[in-house]
């Protein structure tokens, strides 16, 4: 079952590069300082190098080793203008906006990654998701075959028989009301992100009817979406539509679908909306007393994920080795 353990293995054996685009805050600086007492994780900080070293010394953080990067002076910055030019040209962007939106440092970092100067960026400490998504949609782009971005919670508590126990949940933070086919794509992505975490995924697609017990749009949609993924899945066990009581508890199960190979031990979870889908993992992480690590972005070209603005060092630490895990 998880634990970090195995993401830093993953990492030891191909160390990465991080991008933090808010590098002066101290959360940043804590997590980066645990990260180069490592070698499986570089971090590079974004930002004015005076204020990032006056910031760590301040709050009493070893940076020793750290690249600090700052827009206002980058030697290459012509030829990341002229990159963001071509990715942006649609939109008729100028060399002289390009340098402008560059100075942002959302924007700059996201332009490091694309460039292959670093392996995965981590933002949003300061800024809002949509300033982390936005740049990520314009520049890195979603990978081929896919027609959106997405995201995962990984929730992890200590299992009564030993280990963790681990559940993947879909999509909790980017989608308000993903469609039919918005679904299936959200599911795969779902399931290749559980799996990176030990989990044998389990797929329920979740709703307010069984089986059919219940009647309308959005219970098509769920029992559709679970039929196609299946169509093109067919080694992962998946159902749906089901009631999260008989995706989870094999006493209801028997009752409501007894044939389900799925129902009474769902590990994967994929929500009909964001509404349920942001009301679903924080029951479990305040109710259920789990760990929530995310929204981890799923479906674009290189990995880049969003913090959350009360977010600790901790978390920041634990993001970035989730993040860079994943590239």
């Amino acid at each position: 079952m998880f634990g970090f353990g195995q993401l830093i293995d993953i990492l030891k054996k191909n160390p990465k590069r991080i991008v933090f685009t808010e590098g002066s805050d101290s959360r940043i600086l804590e997590a980066s300082s645990r990260l180069l007492a490592s070698n499986f994780l570089h971090p590079i900080l974004v930002g004015d190098p005076d204020k990032i070293n006056e910031s760590a010394e301040d709050s009493g953080f070893n940076i020793r080793g750290a690249e600090i990067i700052n827009p206002m002076d980058f030697k290459e910055m012509d030829k990341m203008v002229e990159e963001f030019c071509e990715l942006r040209k649609s939109k008729g962007v100028t060399p002289e906006q390009a340098r402008e939106i560059l100075k942002e440092n959302n924007y700059f970092g996201t332009m490091l990654v694309k460039m292959g100067y670093a392996d995965a960026l981590l933002g949003g400490a300061t800024y809002s998701t949509a300033d982390t998504v936005r740049p990520a949609l314009q520049l890195i782009k979603t990978k081929p075959g896919n027609t959106l971005v997405s995201s995962c919670f990984i929730l992890v508590r200590p299992s009564a028989t030993g280990g963790n126990e681990v559940l993947a949940m879909g999509d909790c933070g980017i989608n308000i009301k993903p469609s039919e086919d918005d679904l299936v794509e959200i599911a795969e992505e779902t399931i290749r992100c559980a799996k990176v975490f030990g989990v044998d995924p389990h797929v329920a697609f979740l709703s307010y009817s069984t089986d059919g017990s219940g009647k309308g749009e959005d219970v098509d949609k769920m029992r559709n979406a679970a039929r196609k993924t299946k169509e093109r899945n067919p080694d992962v066990p998946i159902d749906g539509e089901m009631q999260f009581d008989a995706a989870v508890s094999p006493k209801v199960a028997k009752k409501k679908c007894p044939d389900s190979e799925v129902a009474g031990h769902a590990n994967t979870f994929i929500f009909p909306d964001i509404n349920a889908g942001n009301i679903g993992y924080k029951i479990a992480q305040r109710m259920g007393n789990f760990e929530a690590y995310g929204p981890i972005l799923l479906g674009l070209n290189s990995p880049i994920n969003d913090l959350s603005r009360g977010c600790t060092a901790t978390e920041v630490y634990s993001m970035a080795i989730i993040t860079a895990a994943l590239s």
